[in-house]
């Protein structure tokens, strides 16, 4: 970490910054920090947000011993001695963990009966949301809370703060690429900051753009033209025109947008705008989501061309957005029914299809609900084809 980044880390609550929905005065983890009512937590969101500063934070206002690890590395032993030491203390230990969705279930086990006995208080931290990660013993006894990634305003109020108070002179370009380019990661930001102060003054675009020359992961833009350009290409492909969603790919690329915002975009589109109509865009699209993540430009760049190309030849249905759509608005309309007895857990009077030459007519609804409009385009109308032969041309067998 750089001397900027750790001269201007938060100390307290009312430094941090960007996390107002949490921390702000009505905020509930706020309140259960200074309540001193904070139980086991486990935060999640992406790099920079503020997740380690947090839990520092979080052992100052309480007064307790803090302790850093990474679940990567973490020992066993050395967690006991840990729980050893403060066996008989007033104040518990703070035990911080990064990476905590990489604990391994033996690890989890151990820390279970000190989380159930408050021996310390444990928080993790991870980019990824732990929740899938972690045992149900695990959630049971601990509170799980998603931080965002810093917003474009509250990094550019931060960085003028900075350059104020370091006299460090920056070119207005330069201050845009800087802000949009971090992706909302504070730490970044002030990282390539000084990175660039060494190489430049004032500090230049083409400076930080041989230092960083794309953006990092997808989270904030430099202007309402990051959101424009995404649209723009999205609706080309949508529309069927090759080329101009080739142009607006490379603008995006060109404006240093990360690959792999640019493939969760296309494998969204994938199945909102091609769906059943072509089943594989969806998994030309995965494919090509996990390639640029291991790849990177320049060469991320060929396979998102490969599946811009793909995606605008296919065939177009929307029948599987619009059908999870209706579904869900039925949901929150009141529209509740309980499980039919029959085709609940272990239920004596089910009906298993396979026994019926794959199909027997039985209801899986207590009333009927009609959700699904095929538009029969493309692979959509074999499916439906199929569907019809199967549900009104079987016999009961």
């Amino acid at each position: 970490m750089s001397n900027l980044a750790l001269k201007y880390r938060p100390k307290t609550l009312n430094e941090i910054v960007g996390q107002e929905r949490l921390l702000g005065k009505e905020g509930i983890l706020r309140k259960l920090i200074e309540s001193n009512r904070l139980g086991h937590t486990f935060l999640h969101g992406p790099p920079g947000c503020g997740k380690t500063t947090l839990a520092r934070v979080i052992a100052t206002t309480l007064d307790r011993p803090f302790y850093e690890m990474n679940a990567t590395s973490l020992k066993i032993e050395e967690v006991r001695k840990i729980f050893k030491t403060y066996q008989n203390a007033l104040q518990k230990p703070l035990i911080f963990i990064d990476e905590v969705h990489r604990l391994s279930k033996n690890q989890q086990e151990v820390l279970l009966p000190f989380m159930e006995n408050n021996a310390a208080l444990i928080i993790g931290a991870s980019t990824e949301n732990p929740y899938y990660s972690m045992t149900a013993a695990m959630r049971s006894r601990s509170h799980l809370f998603a931080l965002e990634p810093i917003d474009k305003a509250v990094m550019e109020s931060f960085l003028e703060k900075v350059l104020s108070k370091e006299h460090i002179k920056i070119e207005d370009e330069a201050k845009a690429y800087l802000i949009h380019s971090s992706s909302g990661d504070m730490r970044a930001m002030l990282n390539l900051l000084e990175s660039a102060q060494a190489v430049s003054s004032p500090i230049s675009l083409h400076a930080l753009k041989q230092i960083r020359p794309y953006a990092m992961q997808a989270g904030s833009a430099e202007s309402d033209s990051h959101y424009e350009l995404t649209s723009a290409m999205i609706k080309s492909i949508r529309g069927s025109d090759i080329d101009a969603a080739l142009y607006w790919l490379a603008r995006l690329i060109e404006g240093g947008e990360p690959a792999d915002f640019i493939a969760r975009r296309l494998a969204i589109l994938a199945s909102e705008d091609v769906g059943n109509a072509n089943p594989n865009a969806l998994n030309l699209a995965a494919s090509t989501l996990s390639i640029v993540k291991h790849i990177g430009y320049p060469e991320a760049r060929i396979s998102l061309s490969q599946l811009v190309i793909y995606l605008a030849s296919s065939p177009k249905s929307n029948s599987a957005y619009m059908a999870i759509n209706q579904a869900q608005k039925a949901i929150r309309d009141g529209e509740i029914q309980a499980v039919p007895d029959h085709i609940k857990t272990h239920a004596k009077h089910y009906r298993y299809p396979h026994d019926h030459g794959g199909w027997v007519a039985q209801s899986y609804l207590q009333n009927s609900l009609h959700f699904y409009r095929t538009q029969q385009i493309g692979f959509e109308k074999t499916l439906w084809d199929w569907h019809e032969k199967i549900t009104h041309n079987k016999s009961d067998k």
